[in-house]
């Protein structure tokens, strides 16, 4: 297919497609699938091996937000039955974060719900940073707090924080019919002024919104001239109780074409798969570890994922491998700098990356009992097809962070 041979050749010399060739990978059929992401991930192992990156979120703060974004579970008025506490204390997030980093992860994401952080609450987060890495010299630190004000991102750095979270999500034509609480340019401009403090910046989007081809080619084209340190590709988890519960668009195939097109159009940057990966790609998430060289472990901010135990086996299994703590996760024309440098010049890329999305993206989701494999209906009911809505995979997390029950890591 020479549409492939072009894209992989580009991949190789970090040259990015033309929006055509981009828009023509999503257009591709299920019948070439696999030569999709046979040629993706020859530029996936080319950039990052077979080397697979684990991220572990903490939700420091979780619901009543006051913003309008539609696909999210905290939002205002919400009515989704999801956990909802107040911050919690620097030791406790130290211990939830130390149960992701002892299942391998080497990132842990601090992520508050909210418009964005008050001076007392940069305060807050920054003890908290200090009291996980006084525990964990060599873990990454991530914060996901929402709009930032001038200087806030600058403290964070000093606290220790390594990366900021903030995703575009949609395109810019579209974002006002999912958010009207704030403006795509503000997110903009927090992803900048994390970029100008030092921080790894970390930018992504949600898929399954309702958007076009188009639009999600805009947004990750947005985000190459942005030039964030990593990409998360969310899936919308249509949680009951938000404006999007019925937006069930997603296929496994479908999924694995929009992380083919973003390896394609950002070759050297982390792609990571967030929130989602279990309800959408389900069965088939082996095949995107082909794509993305980065994943979530455990739960995600306001819903379940797959058990952690279950991930490093499919890591396994798929002839991948856990990225160390010692390992640099981006190529060294990406990474010579330190947190936050882009040596590299153009092209899209990351030190490491940070949380997938600040309002979980819909939520991620998984295994409704931490134990095995997410995505598999009980041995009673009958099977679905891949494009039929799979609300019974949608488990609101009841364990872990802001619970007195043990984390899913």
């Amino acid at each position: 297919m020479d549409l492939l041979n072009t894209l992989v050749d580009k991949g190789l010399r970090r040259e990015t497609p033309t929006r055509a060739e981009a828009l023509a990978v999503l257009a591709t059929s299920d019948d070439e699938l696999l030569d999709v992401v046979a040629a993706a991930g020859k530029v996936r192992r080319h950039w990052f091996g077979r080397r697979v990156k684990l991220n572990y979120l903490v939700n420091l703060k979780s619901g009543l937000c006051p913003e309008d974004c539609s696909y999210c579970s905290q939002r205002l008025g919400s009515k989704a039955d999801i956990l909802k506490y107040t911050w919690l204390k620097p030791d406790e997030a130290s211990r939830a974060a130390a149960a992701g980093l002892a299942g391998g992860a080497k990132r842990v994401c601090l992520v508050a719900s909210g418009r964005g952080p008050t001076d007392r609450d940069v305060d807050r987060v920054s003890d908290t940073i200090k009291a996980i890495k006084g525990q964990n010299e060599d873990v990454e630190v991530c914060a996901c707090l929402g709009l930032l004000s001038d200087g806030q991102a600058e403290r964070l750095r000093e606290a220790g924080a390594d990366a900021y979270n903030h995703n575009l999500n949609t395109s810019e034509s579209t974002y006002g019919e999912i958010t009207t609480t704030h403006t795509y340019a503000d997110r903009v401009d927090t992803v900048r002024k994390a970029h100008a403090a030092g921080l790894s910046a970390c930018s992504g989007l949600i898929a399954g919104m309702g958007e076009t081809d188009e639009d999600l080619v805009d947004v990750v084209f947005s985000l190459r001239e942005l030039d964030p340190d990593s990409v998360p590709v969310n899936f919308l988890i249509p949680f009951e109780g938000t404006p999007l519960a019925k937006e069930w668009n997603l296929t496994p195939q479908r999924c694995l074409r929009i992380l083919a097109m973003v390896r394609f159009v950002c070759p050297d940057v982390e792609v990571r798969i967030a929130g989602g990966r279990e309800v959408h790609l389900r069965t088939m998430q082996p095949l995107a570890l082909h794509l993305a060289n980065s994943i979530f472990l455990g739960d995600y901010l306001t819903s379940e994922g797959q058990a952690g135990k279950a991930d490093l086996e499919m890591i396994a299994d798929a002839g991948f491998e856990v990225e160390g703590a010692g390992e640099v996760t981006l190529p060294e024309h990406r990474a010579g700098g330190g947190c936050g440098s882009h040596a590299g010049g153009g092209a899209c890329g990351s030190h490491d990356g940070g949380r997938g999305s600040h309002d979980d993206a819909g939520g991620g989701c998984g295994s409704h009992a931490g134990g095995g494999v997410c995505g598999t209906a009980p041995a009673s009911a009958p099977a679905a097809s891949a494009d039929e809505p799979r609300p019974d995979l949608v488990a609101v997390r009841r364990r872990g962070a802001g619970t007195d029950l043990a984390p899913n890591a």
